[in-house]
C-alpha cells in the first residue's frame, strides 16, 4: 500500500484488505489503478482509491480549438487539437469537420494550422465546424514549394513562385499572434 504515484494497471491493494473505490478496478485478485495518480486509503470503511493526477482536457459544444489539419477525406477533413479556448492540450484527441462543397473548392490542406468551433461530440467523436468568418486556416504554406504566402481575397498566393490556391481563410489569417492564451 504505497502513497507513490500510480500508472493505469498498477496493483495498490488486494481483494482481501479493500474494495474499489473511484478510479480503480478489481482484476479478481487485485484493485489496481485505472488512471495516472496517487492511492488513497480510507482504513475505516476498507475502500482502495486512486486521485487522479490531470485529466485530459476535452473540447466541449461552443468551445474554439486550434490545431493542425492530419488528414483529408472525401467530404470532411481531421484536425489534431495543439489548443482549446487558447489553453494548450496534449490529449493527442482529433475533432472532424465535414467539408460542405470540398468537391468545388479546397478548404484546407495536410499540415495548415486552422481554428474551429466544436458543435458537439456523438458517438465518441468530436465534430467541428470553420463555417464562421473568424474560423479557417491562420496559417500555410505555399502547396508547390513551401514558401510564404499571402491573403489575396479568398486565395493564397506564393510570394515566391506565384502559384495560386484556393483556401477558407480565417479573418486573422497572416496574424502571428492567432493564438491568445488565457491565464485561467
Amino acid at each position: 500500500m504505497s502513497q507513490k504515484p500510480t500508472l493505469p494497471g498498477d496493483k495498490i491493494a488486494i481483494i482481501e484488505e479493500f474494495e474499489m473505490g473511484d478510479n480503480t478496478f478489481d482484476d479478481g485478485q487485485s484493485i489496481r489503478s485505472l488512471v495516472i495518480g496517487t492511492p488513497e486509503f480510507d482504513k475505516t470503511n476498507r475502500i482502495a482509491k486512486i486521485n487522479e493526477m490531470r485529466k485530459p482536457a476535452v473540447a466541449k459544444s461552443g468551445d474554439v480549438i486550434t490545431g493542425n489539419i492530419s488528414a483529408l477525406m472525401n467530404n470532411m477533413f481531421a484536425i489534431n487539437i495543439l489548443y482549446i479556448n487558447g489553453k494548450p492540450t496534449h490529449s493527442g484527441l482529433e475533432c472532424i469537420c465535414q467539408a460542405k462543397g470540398a468537391k468545388k473548392r479546397i478548404l484546407v490542406r495536410v499540415g495548415d494550422i486552422v481554428s474551429a468551433k466544436i458543435i458537439n461530440l456523438l458517438n465518441g467523436v468530436v465534430h467541428a465546424t470553420i463555417g464562421e468568418p473568424e474560423l479557417g486556416v491562420l496559417f500555410t504554406q505555399c502547396n508547390k514549394c513551401g514558401a510564404k504566402v499571402v491573403a489575396m481575397g479568398s486565395n493564397i498566393k506564393c510570394v515566391d513562385c506565384g502559384y495560386i490556391e484556393e483556401r477558407k481563410l480565417s479573418t486573422r489569417f497572416g496574424n502571428s499572434d492567432f493564438i491568445k492564451f488565457n491565464s485561467n
